[in-house]
């Protein structure tokens, strides 16, 4: 399994599981997944979500992306840091492939508008095969 492997199954995955950090309390939330490239793993969230405040105070997160199927499914376990992305392209990018975003008044320059990718950190995959397997840890980005 290499990093070509994890962006194929994040982009299988429309629907992730994030986790920030709110003080010393975890946080977890559903969260549709916008897309995974060379680059790292993209979202898209408004400002106005608490979401965006815990960012900005811890930018450490961990994703899982979980996909049904026998024996308990499969899934991947994404950790890094997130960097915000003020690019106009992929904000007009993100309104083309989230046309629902134009109906809350969002615009490429709207403030709330909110994208970030976790470009550097680790990911390993898990099943009930590997359950007691050691981890194997792919490290992406520089």
């Amino acid at each position: 399994m290499d990093f070509d492997d994890c962006i194929k199954f994040a982009n299988t995955t429309p629907v992730c599981y994030l986790a920030t950090v709110d003080g010393d309390q975890p946080r977890v939330r559903a969260l549709g997944f916008w897309f995974a490239d060379k680059k790292g793993f993209n979202f898209q969230i408004g400002a106005a979500k608490d979401m965006h405040g815990q960012l900005q105070a811890n930018p450490k997160v961990e994703v899982c992306f979980f996909q049904p199927g026998e024996q308990s499914g499969s899934m991947m376990r994404v950790a890094g840091e997130i960097e915000f992305i003020d690019d106009i392209l992929l904000k007009k990018q993100v309104l083309e492939d989230r046309p629902f975003l134009k109906e809350f008044g969002m615009t490429f320059d709207h403030p709330d508008l909110v994208i970030f990718r976790i470009a550097k950190g680790e990911a390993y995959f898990w099943t009930m095969e590997t359950n007691f397997e050691p981890k194997k840890m792919i490290k992406f980005g520089d």
